[in-house]
């Protein structure tokens, strides 16, 4: 009798869970005569009450209205009268919360708040439009975190702002260099930063998701004014899509703040969460919890979340965090989705997860899965550690520092992490088979956020470098990177020869850690200059975005070449330009090497750590050999 009871009633959630997969998440509707309320939250509490509040943070509740419950698994309450600028959240008696879909909040986001969004959009708004984008394999990422970029700026207005980046200094520096698209780092409110202390020194990355879908009240000029976050990200996105760029926003669905007080287990304790065989939470994140994409409202949820994100605030991609904890059926219902509202909307993720997860491995969006989940991308940790080095170990160097047997593993890269004739995957780090069906499905970079940034890796893992050597191998693997079939992506900072005093994992660390050093861009001209060129160097040669791993098979060959040296060569490509053949040598070696080239005449764009893109380049010489200079790149073309 109770086997019979249990499965009744598991079959009874199954139909409530499948009926509201149409309920959308309007948590409330507001008009000028009536506000309504609604929740899902089927059968977990005897009551549920929403409370409304003058305020977002303190004082008593205004009203109090209980909710009535539907067959179909929603709470829902109407409440007449204007409620524009009140607050609101609900009580299923474990705690009050702003529900798991709030679209504005007060201070901190422990109260939801009611408005008109026809009054957060910026003039102009209706007509803002996504920034021109015929390819991923066009596109260059520049990632940021919004304290970093513009705290130590002496002439920002809006330090660690969203507005910082409408300011032209912001935009002036982006369009100089070339990139166009940003990958903001977390933006939606996040637990670790107090928004009522924000005169303090406080510093997070943001990896610690409470209200996905609401901007964070501290990168806002006032967060105890909801609207004032939502319009000021509105007016970054506007600014920066008017100089030609493209927002990318990571999104952290995989994991919450924590279980106990987040909105997903106060709502409906469990049903968002996987939980090992032994009935524990599962931890693929790392931070203590995972949550379960697969089931359908939480597979729901994502969807809503990232619609939403592209119709409210006119997003341009999604960078997924720990892609690797969500199931590929989810990742797929999201990429057919957002094909359907704008397929250039880029969608990539990392392609791992932080620990062993509860859906078996053969499920989830890791990297190896990516043939399973077309127009998706994963960043390319063979191009990476082959570069520089291992992740989890500082001190050991790739090929830039002199480690035998990498060069594989960097051409893996280069090609776009496609199949391809010379690439022999034995010899590639961590994939024994290639994991991209076409090259855009590969991220190619050499350093992000969340590790040492590029500098601070060389002289970790290279014993008495030089500035110059320092100088020389950071250029040299930003070339493999820009040169790369992949979607190359940088750090910002990068670009000025950021360092972060050594730091591995900076995602607290003081302003003294992460910020910008601006008087490195006068320091070091050369460094901008050559990120500069390299990024007009790509978009101007569309051999080295091929964007189809057919062509990238027939018009990428690689040349024999001495270890520590990769040499490749892109043939025959009628481009719209006239560089038929284009050879790339990258020299880790701290000695000049010797290459063989077909047999031709040859202007010379890239040596020894300058790029010359007027039309006769640096030289022209005729031969079959060329000679690289150490630590360096050579570009040619005939």
């Amino acid at each position: 009798m109770k086997k019979l009871l249990l499965f009744t009633m598991a079959l009874l959630t199954m139909s409530v869970v499948l009926s509201a997969q149409s309920f959308k998440f309007d948590e409330m509707t507001y008009t000028p005569d009536a506000t309504t309320f609604q929740l899902f939250a089927p059968q977990t509490a005897k009551r549920v009450t929403v409370r409304i509040y003058s305020d977002g943070q303190a004082g008593r509740p205004l009203k109090t209205v209980q909710m009535q419950y539907t067959a179909d698994g929603l709470w829902k309450a109407t409440v007449k009268g204007d409620l524009k600028g009140r607050f609101y959240t609900f009580d299923m008696g474990r705690g009050e919360c702003p529900g798991v879909f709030a679209k504005a909040v007060g201070v901190n986001g422990r109260r939801a708040a009611i408005l008109d969004f026809a009054t957060t959009d910026p003039e102009g708004w209706a007509q803002d439009k996504h920034p021109v984008c015929k390819s991923p394999a066009d596109l260059v990422i520049y990632e940021m975190h919004h304290r970093d970029f513009s705290f130590a700026r002496e002439d920002a207005k809006y330090k660690g702002k969203f507005l910082a980046l409408t300011e032209p200094w912001a935009i002036r520096h982006l369009k100089e260099l070339g990139v166009n698209a940003v990958h903001i780092l977390p933006s939606y409110d996040y637990g670790s930063v107090d928004e009522t202390r924000l005169g303090e020194p406080q510093y997070n990355w943001g990896y610690d998701p409470v209200n996905y879908n609401v901007p964070e009240g501290g990168y806002s000029t006032n967060p105890y004014d909801p609207q004032c976050r939502i319009r000021e990200f509105k007016q970054m996105v506007q600014a920066l899509h008017k100089a030609g760029i493209r927002v990318i926003l990571d999104v952290v669905y995989n994991h919450t703040y924590d279980i106990d007080h987040s909105n997903f287990q106060r709502t409906y304790p469990d049903y968002y969460y996987r939980k090992t065989a032994d009935g524990h939470y599962s931890n693929g994140s790392g931070c203590g919890n995972e949550t379960a994409s697969e089931q359908p409202m939480m597979r729901q949820f994502m969807l809503e979340s990232v619609k939403y994100w592209i119709n409210e605030y006119h997003i341009d991609g999604f960078r997924f965090d720990l892609m690797g904890v969500h199931d590929i059926e989810t990742m797929n219902v999201i990429r057919q989705m957002v094909n359907d509202i704008d397929p250039t909307i880029f969608i990539y993720g990392e392609g791992w997860s932080a620990g062993s997860c509860a859906l078996p491995v053969e499920q989830l969006g890791v990297k190896a899965n990516i043939t399973k989940m077309p127009g998706i991308a994963a960043f390319s940790d063979e191009i990476r550690d082959g570069l520089r080095g291992p992740f989890d170990n500082d001190t050991k160097p790739g090929m830039l520092g002199g480690a035998p047997d990498m060069e594989e593993s960097v051409k893996f890269g280069i090609v776009g992490g496609i199949s391809h004739p010379q690439v022999d995957m034995a010899k590639v780090n961590y994939s024994k088979e290639p994991w991209a069906l076409e090259p855009v499905q590969l991220i190619s970079y050499v350093s992000c956020h969340d590790d040492m940034c590029l500098t601070d890796r060389l002289r970790a893992s290279i014993p008495g470098i030089t500035e110059e050597e320092l100088i020389r191998l950071d250029l040299l693997a930003q070339t493999a990177v820009f040169t790369s079939q992949g979607v190359p992506f940088m750090l910002s900072g990068e670009e000025l020869l950021r360092n972060k005093k050594g730091v591995h994992n900076s995602f607290e660390s003081p302003d003294s850690i992460n910020q910008l050093d601006w008087r490195n861009k006068l320091r070091y001209p050369q460094v901008f200059q050559y990120y500069q060129k390299l990024i007009r160097l790509r978009k101007n040669h569309p051999a080295f975005r091929l964007g189809n791993a057919d062509l990238v098979r027939k018009h990428l060959e690689f040349l024999e070449a001495p270890r520590q040296v990769v040499a490749y060569r892109l043939k025959n490509y009628a481009g719209r330009d006239n560089w038929r053949d284009i050879i790339v040598v990258l020299n880790a070696s701290k000695e000049e090497q010797c290459v063989d080239v077909p047999q031709g005449t040859y202007t010379v764009v890239c040596a020894n750590g300058v790029i010359e893109l007027r039309r006769r380049g640096i030289e022209t010489f005729t031969g079959s050999r060329v000679t690289v200079c150490p630590q360096s790149a050579l570009i040619i073309h005939n």
